[in-house]
């Protein structure tokens, strides 16, 4: 298997179909291939050899397709850049995995000329903007227009395709090494449950750095079907990227689905081209799923479940699950069952497979299951045993192999010696009509050990209280699961991905504490 399979078979078939669009500009298989095999020739011209890594950091574009597809012809391996980082913990990355060429756009211009100066490894800084380089930096178009075109590389299998870092949130990022295989055989789960189709037109507005919209990405390669980019998730530009180029397919993550559900021009727009959206980081609420489904009602919903060393995704809950007709069979709730080519138990501290319907570790195998960690060889051997990937989610599973996350195993609040898992407190809280959004987590408490606590964004325009919201919760759940206080906020913090940053809720309330949960 490999990533630019896709590529070639497109370029044989409909080298004039349209690849990419961007902003009003459009290329061709055709073009695109031209460029990327000129792209791979002046990354080697820059010292590029077989395995090294190639960075990028950047906001999403068609330029950032072509650095994948460019990195993996000419025989590298890529290294995408979170955006939401700081400039120490991109540095950090560089430097770990050891990369020498590092792709900017405007937006980080600025930053990449410190990354410069502060990283040893990085050498070469590319400029993938449409006006002059600045100083120091070259120009993405110029070394495509000067490079001669050299042959795909065609590095497959087991050939490392990239190093993805994860975390940061809980001390240094871990590089995860993924394989032409492992992603190749990750997309072929996404086309074999139908999320695109060779005719698909997919919407890039998650980041594209991330390795969910990269899942999706891979698979529109694999179909042959059109990308279409945005530089970044607002609600506007995404309906306005579906009306103006009847978009087919996106990837999205649920607080991206509940800001387009929610604004006030939704209806202004038509939206009815929109017949899949896949969506991850986190489970959905039913109270958000309905209202999406009223905003988007041509739009199936498959959730997809995983996680960086997964290549990502393990499980997939499927668009039937997401009818109201199919949701007294309670599988709404769940992650969905192993998606093709992957195998999942739930597994006690000893790896052992626990009885159906107790919690445990989700544990997961097959050809998804990350080559290792960057240079971290006992992170490595502490996550991946007999070939089975820990996840250090806390789930069970019913009788028909259905997957239920209970939470971060490290999420869990013990209060009084009671479990109490955070996702089941969410669904409770977000089924208040005043509440958009909702995160809750552990405080600490001399009494019961710890409190369990909601932070809060209110619909906008809607007032309520926190014990209307308490007194809510106590209808849906037991009393000890309630929230014991509610933090008000405008928004709530976010990575790159979309996902709700626990750990800088949790930062004042444990900043002191010996137990730090974070």
């Amino acid at each position: 298997m490999y990533l630019t399979q896709g590529l070639h078979r497109a370029v044989q078939q409909k080298p004039n179909d349209i690849a990419t669009i961007f902003q009003g500009r459009k290329r061709t298989f055709g073009e695109i291939a031209a460029r990327v095999a000129k792209l791979a020739g002046a990354l080697q011209g820059l010292g590029l050899k077989t395995g090294d890594r190639v960075g990028m950091l950047s906001l999403n574009s068609d330029r950032y397709l072509e650095y994948y597809l460019g990195v993996y012809w000419a025989g590298g391996a890529v290294n995408p850049a979170n955006i939401r980082w700081t400039a120490a913990e991109i540095a950090y990355s560089l430097d770990d995995c050891e990369t020498a060429i590092l792709i900017v756009d405007d937006t980080f211009k600025a930053m990449a000329q410190g990354l410069k100066e502060t990283c040893k490894s990085l050498k070469v800084l590319i400029h993938a903007g449409d006006g002059e380089p600045p100083l120091g930096m070259l120009s993405y178009e110029a070394l495509i227009a000067d490079a001669a075109p050299v042959e795909d590389a065609y590095r497959s299998g087991s050939d490392l395709a990239g190093v993805f870092y994860t975390g940061g949130t809980t001390g240094f990022p871990k590089g995860v090494m993924l394989s032409h295989t492992n992603l190749a055989s990750n997309c072929l789960t996404i086309l074999a449950n139908g999320v695109v189709a060779p005719d698909s037109v997919g919407l890039h507005a998650a980041p594209m750095f991330h390795l969910a919209d990269g899942a999706f990405m891979n698979a529109l390669l694999a179909a042959g079907a059109t990308h279409v980019m945005i530089p970044s998730f607002t609600p506007v530009g995404v309906m306005q990227a579906i009306q103006g180029e009847q978009v087919s397919a996106s990837l999205l993550v649920p607080t991206m689905i509940q800001m387009l559900a929610d604004h006030s021009d939704v209806g202004q727009y038509k939206l009815n081209s929109l017949k899949c959206v896949l969506y991850g980081a986190s489970p959905i609420s039913e109270a958000v799923l309905d209202r999406a489904m009223k905003a988007l009602p041509s739009a199936a919903f498959c959730q997809a479940y995983g996680m960086t060393e997964l290549s990502p995704v393990a499980s997939l809950l499927l668009p039937k699950y997401h009818l109201p007709e199919q949701r007294s069979l309670g599988k709404m709730r769940s992650a969905g069952t192993a998606c093709t080519l992957a195998e999942i138990r739930i597994v006690d501290p000893d790896g052992k497979e626990v009885p159906l319907g107790t919690v445990g570790e989700v544990a997961v195998r097959g050809p998804g299951v990350m080559l290792g960690y960057w240079n971290k060889p006992a992170e490595t051997a502490a996550a991946v045993r007999n070939g089975w990937m820990h996840t250090g989610d806390g789930g069970r599973m019913d009788e028909d192999g259905f997957v239920f996350i209970v939470d971060r195993l490290k999420d869990m609040i013990v209060t009084g010696g009671e479990n109490v898992y955070s996702i089941e407190v969410e669904n409770a809280v977000l089924k208040h009509p005043a509440v958009a959004m909702c995160a809750v987590i552990g405080i600490p408490d001399e009494q019961w050990g710890e409190l369990v606590h909601a932070s809060v964004v209110l619909k906008p325009g809607v007032q309520t209280t926190a014990d209307s919201i308490i007194e809510h919760c106590k209808t849906l759940i037991g009393n000890y699961k309630c929230p014991r206080s509610v933090a008000f906020l405008e928004a709530l913090p976010l990575s790159g991905a979309g996902k709700i940053l626990k750990n800088k809720l949790r930062e004042p309330f444990w900043k002191d504490k010996q137990r730090n949960v974070a």
